[in-house]
């Protein structure tokens, strides 16, 4: 089995955490597009010297042994870590100024209230919003699709209506589409994949392009096959034939810079939870004009006007979609983990990341009988760090709990994303996802851990 070396500590004191199966110590070793909000950055963190060696001091989960080995975290595209700065503003808001917003005019509450909107324009800030009247705060990015496919979708769509997806989409950018398409007697249309590369097929898209397209909803960067699509190419080819664009950037907008206005899409969901922010909240940008023009989904507490017995009138967007008590702490965790991504310089992840997934693909491409699903790093517009594969003759899930005994978290399984495996002829995969605190160490770690592993069950 593989030991690493430990990190050189630093100062700075973190939680304890324990569990029966982990150990860890109680001190931690101490956007191509334009990145709308700039500050500052500490010392530890100035460009010449970021990099995930660095990164990585901030996340205090990460100084941790798992089965003896020391952690080696690359589950990111299921979910990130959190560093430091999000876990003290969440703590800061429960000791200090815990209470509802929008509904007070004692001190703490005109407190939390500034917090959460201020959170709002962080996230604004961050993906290029004109404005933070455009953001809506969901649970997640599933309830953001569902959102505007029960809003938008239920009151536009008529039977014979376009709805075009992918094969390579989200469960999430999925079975809403497929809800409404049920209700309203909307068309499904898929693009498939090119044979070659794996990726997004452009003419296969361009000749699916109708006048029939209402919509067009696609993944801008794919969980499983980490390919990117052409995103301002999309736009501006469905606008052409008058058609509307949602883009599901779960897997962007962590790791890249986005800004909406140059990407050009009509919506576009993200979950904070990938993005070093908390679970539970997520968001929807919108053209405001467009958010304006739909309907109330969910009725309740905050998202009205007026009430009275027999009828309501409705607020103005994004208060219309928000109806009662918002996750207010995790908001807040929201923006501070925006904060955080600001500071270590959208342009600057994105490069790192490249880097580490070229790294990465370029591993596990040498590992005999591994499978590699999606493009290389140099094909069409590239991929992201992540990698998902197969071991010939070994089942992921083998693969994942060997992995995991040698500290190494992976995914494994069909990424809510069967349709494409199915596409691809399998019926799951093991996913390594590198994020910004990872390093090519790491990543040198889990290619041996699961030489190990392949030579375990093939001896």
């Amino acid at each position: 089995m593989l030991h690493t070396a430990r990190a050189p500590p630093s100062s700075q004191q973190f939680l304890a955490f324990t569990s029966h199966s982990v150990s860890r110590p109680s001190s931690h070793p101490k956007r191509r597009w334009v990145a709308r909000q700039a500050s500052s950055a500490p010392p530890s963190l100035q460009p010449q010297q970021a990099s995930g060696e660095l990164w990585r001091r901030d996340f205090p989960i990460l100084d941790q042994s798992v089965h003896g080995h020391r952690l080696v975290y690359l589950d990111n595209g299921a979910t990130s870590q959190k560093p430091e700065t999000v876990i003290r503003a969440l703590d800061d808001y429960y000791r200090s100024y815990n209470s509802n917003v929008h509904r007070g005019v004692h001190a703490l509450s005109a407190r939390a209230t500034a917090a959460y909107e201020s959170a709002r324009e962080k996230v604004a800030a961050f993906v290029g919003a004109a404005s933070s009247r455009e953001i809506v705060f969901t649970r997640n990015a599933s309830e953001a699709i569902n959102l505007v496919a029960q809003t938008w979708g239920t009151a536009t769509l008529r039977p014979g209506d376009e709805i075009l997806l992918s094969v390579a989409e989200h469960h999430s950018n999925l079975v809403p589409w497929q809800m409404v398409a049920q209700r309203t007697g909307a068309v499904l249309r898929h693009v498939p994949l090119t044979k070659d590369t794996e990726e997004l097929d452009m003419a296969a898209f361009h000749d699916l392009l109708s006048p029939r397209t209402r919509l067009v909803a696609l993944v801008h960067v794919s969980n499983m096959l980490g390919c990117i699509a052409p995103a301002a190419e999309i736009c501006e080819a469905a606008h052409a034939v008058g058609a509307r664009v949602l883009l599901d950037c779960c897997q962007s907008v962590p790791n890249m810079p986005v800004d909406v206005g140059r990407l050009g899409a009509d919506w576009i969901v993200a979950s904070a939870h990938k993005m070093c922010g908390p679970t539970g909240i997520g968001f929807l940008w919108g053209r405001y004009e467009l958010l304006e023009s739909m309907p109330p989904w969910m009725g309740g507490g905050e998202m009205i006007q007026d009430v009275f017995l027999d009828r309501s009138t409705y607020a103005a967007p994004p208060s219309r979609f928000e109806a009662g008590t918002p996750a207010i702490a995790e908001a807040i965790g929201l923006g501070a983990a925006c904060d955080y991504l600001t500071t270590l310089d959208m342009h600057r992840v994105d490069a790192y990341e490249r880097e580490l997934g070229a790294h990465l693909h370029e591993q596990l491409r040498a590992v005999p009988g591994v499978r590699i699903y999606g493009p290389g790093p140099e094909e069409g517009m590239g991929r992201a760090a992540l990698a998902s594969f197969n071991v010939e003759g070994i089942h992921p899930t083998d693969i994942s709990t060997i992995l995991d005994q040698s500290g190494v978290a992976v995914r494994s399984g069909h990424m809510c994303t069967q349709p494409l495996h199915r596409e691809l002829g399998i019926s799951a995969s093991v996913r390594a996802a590198p994020y910004l605190y990872n390093t090519k160490h790491e990543v040198d770690v889990f290619v041996e851990a699961l030489k190990e592993a392949i030579s375990f069950f093939t001896m």
